[in-house]
């Protein structure tokens, strides 16, 4: 049963191919994650998935999506962390962190409060993209960043990675999927810039190949390093698309990313997606096959022989669960009970297995 088969990169190894999604709380404050961050991610860890990745954790306070994400820009957030890893590690998970930047979706509410960007004067704050173009009707127009700026981003990236290895975590990924900052640089629905970081498929997606350059000079040769993308904006004409995605991927395993995590969209509001079961493996398979570099399928797999199949077919290496994971942190060992395959329990736990 190759879903519960060890998966190696480099130094590290999945006890099995079910990888916990990144997924927002929006339950921090000032960055620091809390009680909830460690029963959330811990739970999942005892669960039994092989990787517990962190919901989108920002570099910088100004790339926080709301203010309520967790970060790793400060010194006290690698302390707040440092305990979360542990106990992760401690149960057989690998402890990654998906590090991000929100750009022109910044500074908005968390979805329980509403929609949109926080009111002016109730603790919003300037967004900043490669264009000043707004997500949507009604949102912020977004700084466009200079130069300096750019390479203000770059270092904070390389600077939030640095505070990652303190704090315990043994895998990055790098978030440039749904509509966020390295995203909006991608697509040319979002980058309108005539300098080196747009026009070109190969400027537009210069920041990207920046930003990973910098991450591995301070994240250790033998810990892996992902990277999501957004395979397609599903735009009608003119957005980033999965052709693009497979030459992005083709440049990024020279340069040290290890696995894509296939996601889509996020870039645009209001358009359509052909949701279902699975509906974004066949991007996760293309990138695989064409860019020859692992892959991760995410998006609607909700159940064990579904998320199998995925695995023994070759489409992806593995699969990350995301509401599935909230339904249920026991999914992998439902799932290996299902599927007959052996998955180790904690001792506390034995003789209900």
């Amino acid at each position: 049963m190759k879903l519960f088969e060890p998966f190696a990169q480099r130094s590290v190894t999945l006890r099995n191919r079910l990888v916990v999604s990144p997924m927002c709380e929006y339950s921090a404050t000032d960055g620091l994650p809390n009680d909830w961050h460690m029963v959330h991610l811990g739970s999942r860890a005892v669960g039994g998935a092989g990787a517990v990745i962190t919901e989108a954790t920002a570099v910088s306070a100004q790339g926080r999506i709301s203010p309520q994400d967790t970060g790793l820009w400060n010194q006290a957030q690698v302390e707040a962390w440092q305990p979360i890893t542990r106990f992760i590690k401690a149960h057989g998970a690998v402890a990654g962190v998906q590090l991000a930047h929100a750009g022109r979706k910044a500074s908005t509410l968390r979805p329980w409060e509403g929609q949109g960007p926080v009111s002016a004067g109730q603790g919003d704050w300037l967004t900043v993209a490669p264009s000043a173009l707004p997500f949507d009707t009604g949102w912020n127009i977004p700084q466009a960043l200079d130069d300096a700026g750019i390479q203000a981003v770059i270092a904070d990236f390389r600077a939030a990675a640095q505070r990652a290895l303190t704090a315990g975590f043994e895998l990055i990924e790098l978030h440039a999927a749904h509509g966020y900052l390295l995203h909006q640089f991608l697509s040319p629905l979002s980058n309108q810039r005539e300098d080196r970081y747009g026009g070109t498929l190969e400027s537009r997606s210069r920041i990207v190949r920046e930003v990973v350059v910098a991450v591995r000079e301070v994240w250790p040769a033998e810990l892996p390093l992902w990277l999501r993308i957004s395979a397609t904006d599903w735009a009608a004409q003119g957005g980033w698309d999965v052709t693009q995605s497979i030459e992005l991927a083709r440049q990024m395993k020279p340069l040290g990313v290890d696995l894509i995590d296939v996601s889509s969209g996020g870039l645009l509001p209001h358009v359509k997606i052909p949701v279902g079961p699975g509906y974004q493996v066949p991007f996760a398979a293309q990138i695989r096959a064409q860019a020859d570099i692992a892959t991760g399928a995410v998006g609607l797999i909700t159940g064990a022989e579904q998320a199998a199949q995925v695995v023994a077919n070759g489409e992806a290496d593995v699969v990350l669960l995301a509401r599935e994971s909230l339904r249920d942190p026991y999914f992998p060992r439902r799932a290996a009970q299902r599927l007959g395959a052996k998955i180790e329990a904690p001792v506390q736990y034995q003789r209900a297995w």
